[in-house]
């Protein structure tokens, strides 16, 4: 592959191939694993989503970035108005990657489900071969391959575990292959039960499923909470006597993961990193 700084460049993603200008000077994202990684990399963009952005991205809610529409609804006109050259969509806003398309060169980095590492690193390395930054995500991913490499020597001391996620007081649980699989089929994590919906939404639970599994741990996402921070509710909502009877009740093996990570932002190369150390941490308490 030429690389983006001398000429353009045909860059592959999830719906195709685009042609990709060399000079990249206004770049849009619809994608927040995206703003995640060239935010680290240290790569401005002119315009996002700004309706649902999570706390750690509060500079974006200034002025000087354009709110180009919302995930699912972009605003058409003010992103023919911008004039980009590049226009990143993903996950949720993948549905919008033809009409963009028409506008300007636009990518898709879809990251989920299956193969959640390798759809990660492709997508890492190719924003860093659009922005000449091939070399600072080479360094970061073989720092990142060495912290999930120690995860997983924790993970096979760890016993079973369960992944939940708590909303409105209701519980889902989610297995390998669902949205948050990787933690068992990346991280090495032993599922406590191996038959769970694949699917986006999980499979609803009780407390009394949660006691009957009986993991040795449990990790937990709270959904209102990783949509607003002040709804948190998970802890409240698992303080009852029959989690208290789990092994990993018993063990503080209950593990509240960062939601905004694990559920909004879900694959950017500063949110994978800190979800890797987070579950490593979390079993070596």
């Amino acid at each position: 592959m030429i690389s983006i700084a001398h000429a353009d460049v045909v860059i592959k993603h999830t719906q195709g191939e685009t042609l990709v200008p060399s000079l990249l000077m206004t770049v849009l994202t619809y994608d927040l694993a995206t703003l995640d990684t060239l935010d680290t990399l240290g790569i401005e963009v002119a315009g996002l989503p700004k309706a649902t952005l999570p706390e750690r991205f509060k500079k974006y809610r200034s002025d000087e970035y354009v709110n180009v529409g919302s995930l699912f609804q972009p605003d058409y006109e003010i992103v023919a108005s911008l004039q980009p050259d590049l226009i990143v969509v993903a996950n949720r806003s993948s549905t919008s990657y033809k009409d963009l398309s028409q506008l300007a060169p636009t990518i898709d980095l879809t990251v989920w489900g299956d193969g959640f590492m390798d759809q990660f690193k492709f997508a890492t390395r190719t924003l860093g071969k659009l922005f000449d930054k091939s070399e600072e995500v080479e360094q970061r991913l073989t720092r990142l391959e060495q912290s999930i490499e120690e995860t997983q020597t924790l993970a096979k001391k760890s016993g079973k575990s369960l992944i939940i996620m708590t909303s409105g007081g209701k519980l889902t649980a989610y297995g390998e292959g669902s949205r948050f699989g990787w933690l068992h089929t990346e991280l090495g994590f032993e599922p406590a039960v191996k038959d769970l919906n694949k699917g986006t939404h999980g499979d609803p639970v009780s407390f009394e499923y949660l006691l009957e599994v009986d993991p040795d741990v449990i990790f937990v996402l709270d959904r209102d909470g990783a949509i607003d921070i002040s709804n948190s509710a998970a802890r409240a909502t698992l303080d009852n006597d029959l989690v208290k009877r789990t092994q990993a009740y018993k063990n503080n093996r209950i593990i509240y993961l960062d939601s905004a990570n694990w559920y909004v932002i879900v694959s950017g190369l500063s949110t994978v990193e800190k979800m890797v150390t987070e579950v490593a941490q979390g079993v070596s308490n």
